[in-house]
């Protein structure tokens, strides 16, 4: 299901196009963005929606959830995230919804001196970064269910232990060069494993040795080295785990009915049978629509 809103197409052309492979300069505050929609198995009515941003360079990854993607709900998601990086916004990717293509937020970013751009339509690797985010951040902890209102602080409530979790005690690798295999093969080469954190105090250090200015903001490394001084990795994984087992029982009973409600998609169900059988249907081929 797509649960993206197009913005208007004189808008979207408006916005400059990063595609997959485009060079960027490796340094902190070039982000992606995107909106993962907690509807469960229908998109009627309002849901919450779980906006992602994430650095490209670093990793560093936030999360914030909104009643709907209307954009005075998102744009209050949006102004936490940004007060919570600890380092400022360069460049700001998304795709081409009307939650992130509209004049609002356009203006937003040009009060922030902020570079913006788009994705191609139905181009998920323009947006690889994120996207990976959406699955294994957003979907591996707050999971497929239908969240409303009533669950709405309790995402957050997640979301706060999560960019701990992740930022602070989650080592990551990233892709520094291509090299070939004996066999001549091509292969990516990593880094060595690092958090989030880690990876921002190394380029921050490294352009100060420089006499640049950095890149972390004013206070936010004595707060982040607090954090990390007095937060038990065990007791924080618990605390994750106490939060999605109390979501876990306010939103599976409403899913489980409206999956009972709805019954199969046997639309959906008769053009994968038909992709599978290679069978060419006018239906079938459509644009696939991405997912939200």
């Amino acid at each position: 299901m797509s649960a993206t809103r197009p913005a208007g197409k004189l808008l979207r052309n408006s916005i400059t196009i990063r595609k997959v492979g485009d060079e960027l300069d490796g340094l902190p505050g070039n982000v992606e963005a995107d909106t993962v929609a907690h509807c469960g198995p229908s998109l009627r009515g309002e849901f919450c929606r779980t906006l992602t941003v994430v650095d490209f360079a670093t990793g560093w990854t936030e999360n914030a959830s909104a009643r709907n993607n209307a954009y005075k709900n998102l744009s209050r998601a949006e102004a936490l995230i940004e007060r919570r990086l600890p380092f400022a916004i360069r460049s700001y990717d998304h795709d081409n919804g009307s939650e992130f293509a509209n004049l609002d937020f356009i203006a937003h970013l040009q009060a922030m001196d902020v570079e913006q751009t788009r994705s191609r339509p139905y181009k998920k690797n323009d947006q690889a970064t994120v996207e990976s985010r959406n699955n294994h951040i957003v979907r591996r902890h707050a999971f497929y269910y239908r969240y409303e209102l009533a669950e709405l602080d309790l995402l957050n409530e997640l979301w706060e232990l999560v960019r701990v979790k992740a930022n602070l005690f989650t080592l990551s690798k990233k892709p520094v060069e291509r090299a070939n295999t004996r066999d001549g093969r091509p292969r990516r080469v990593y880094d060595r494993p690092v958090t989030p954190w880690e990876r921002l105090k190394r380029l921050d250090e490294e352009d100060r040795a420089n006499g640049g200015e950095g890149y972390i903001k004013p206070g936010h490394r004595e707060r982040i080295e607090r954090i990390l001084a007095v937060t038990n990795p065990a007791e924080l994984v618990r605390r994750v785990h106490d939060i999605q087992d109390r979501l876990e029982q306010a939103a599976l009973p409403r899913t489980k009915r409206l999956e009972r409600k709805l019954g199969p998609d046997m639309a959906y169900l008769d053009k994968t049978l038909a992709r599978i059988a290679g069978v060419d249907t006018e239906e079938n081929s459509e644009t696939p629509a991405s997912e939200g």
